[in-house]
């Protein structure tokens, strides 16, 4: 065989048979008769060369942990069973042995991955369980808004994790669905109550509506303003009606509310130019009032007052804002003169003067009588009698001085 047929891996009979040497012996690859040996020998070393390439790119794809375990495990074999029975000149044993030398790569990244795998399906569980507290106590809850919403969150999360094992899993499902359950049989029952209750709110603000619609063109301002008091506590107290037609309801009700308020408004806003007159009138009346204080002759002044009372009657209402200024004042010089005329009653009151007078008289006749008394006892020299009847004169006599004056100024 001449040198050029032949390499380091293999070699090119005469027949055109080509050869890769092994550590048992050479294997005869193919056969390449239409070229030169050099064709041959070089079409079958390239095999070997896309081998040895896709050799690279595996380990390059197990090295950058782009397959798993299993597919690096299938990818091996499959590759290291082409290469052993390649019809390829060149290293194929040391391209077997380089695929050979995968397997502890591939042993740590599997431990890695059940290493991976447990700290997720932990996490899993962990998470899991949450969830199913936090659905049941939803539905145990009466959060009717944000509820359904959150379980269906819970739901689409619990869908994204992991599964555990199917005990496991199975168990903790079971918990979660029933608290769904749960909720939805509750929020149900709730809602059925809500309609019957907004139901029965309908009906009584229809009638609320209509009888605010009947009192909207009274003009009994102060009894019709109370009524819709009473409408507006018996409304708030109903509660809300379905949402299509409680707008519609109050939009009645407060119509015809501001109907009537804005007449009242209407009739107070001329009722007070009317009042205002009536009090620049009672101001006049005031200043002549006044004039009166303090009071010089009673009678007069009594006449006079009177007649100004009766001019002040007259006169009217006044402004709210006015009333307890003006009437305090006219209240002032009433209470002037009332005070005078007590004061002159007081001194001239029959009654107490009879009363004084007929004092006077039992005091002047005990006083009459203590004196004889206190004469026999001097008579008969009972000195100590004498000094008793002496002070008890004494004591009676100041008594019929202060009723003596008592009785003077009733006089």
């Amino acid at each position: 065989m001449s040198a050029d047929k032949q390499s380091d891996w293999g070699r090119v009979a005469d027949d055109g048979t080509v050869y890769v040497n092994t550590p048992g012996g050479e294997r005869s690859v193919g056969q390449y008769a239409e070229g030169t040996p050099e064709e041959a020998l070089k079409f079958f070393t390239d095999r070997y060369d896309a081998l040895a390439f896709e050799v690279h790119l595996l380990e390059q794809r197990i090295g950058a942990g782009k397959l798993s375990p299993e597919e690096a495990v299938s990818a091996v074999k499959s590759l290291r069973e082409q290469v052993v029975e390649a019809n390829a000149v060149g290293d194929l044993v040391g391209l077997a042995g380089r695929l050979d030398a995968l397997a502890p790569l591939i042993a740590i990244q599997r431990d890695a991955k059940r290493a991976e795998k447990a700290q997720r399906t932990a996490e899993s569980k962990a998470e899991k369980e949450r969830i199913v507290l936090e659905a049941e106590k939803l539905a145990e809850s009466k959060d009717w808004r944000n509820g359904a919403n959150r379980l269906r969150d819970l739901l689409d999360h619990w869908k994204a994790l992991p599964r555990l094992d199917k005990a496991t899993d199975d168990t903790l499902w079971r918990r979660f669905s029933g608290a769904r359950t749960t909720y939805t049989r509750h929020r149900k029952a709730h809602f059925a109550e809500e309609h019957e209750r907004r139901d029965g709110a309908r009906v009584i603000k229809e009638r609320l509506a209509s009888e605010a619609e009947a009192l909207s063109t009274s003009t009994e301002w102060g009894p019709t303003a109370g009524k819709y008091r009473d409408l507006m506590r018996d409304w708030k107290a109903a509660g809300p009606a379905p949402r299509d037609v409680d707008d519609e309801l109050w939009q009645r009700f407060r119509a015809a509310q501001d109907a009537f308020f804005g007449a009242r408004d209407a009739a107070d806003a001329e009722a007070e130019k009317e009042f205002a007159a009536n009090a620049e009138a009672k101001e006049e009346i005031l200043v002549e009032a006044e004039k009166l204080v303090p009071v010089a002759d009673l009678d007069a002044a009594k006449k006079v007052f009177r007649d100004l009372a009766d001019r002040w009657d007259a006169a009217g209402k006044v402004p709210r804002d006015r009333m307890k200024d003006l009437e305090g004042r006219m209240r002032k010089v009433e209470q002037a003169i009332r005070s005078v005329e007590d004061d002159k009653w007081k001194k001239t009151d029959p009654e107490k003067s009879a009363r004084a007078d007929d004092m006077i008289g039992k005091l002047e006749a005990g006083i009459a009588d203590e004196q004889a008394k206190l004469d026999k006892a001097r008579s008969a020299g009972d000195e100590r009698t004498v000094k008793r009847l002496e002070d008890s004169l004494a004591n009676k006599q100041a008594f019929l001085d202060m009723a003596r004056r008592a009785a003077a100024e009733f006089g």
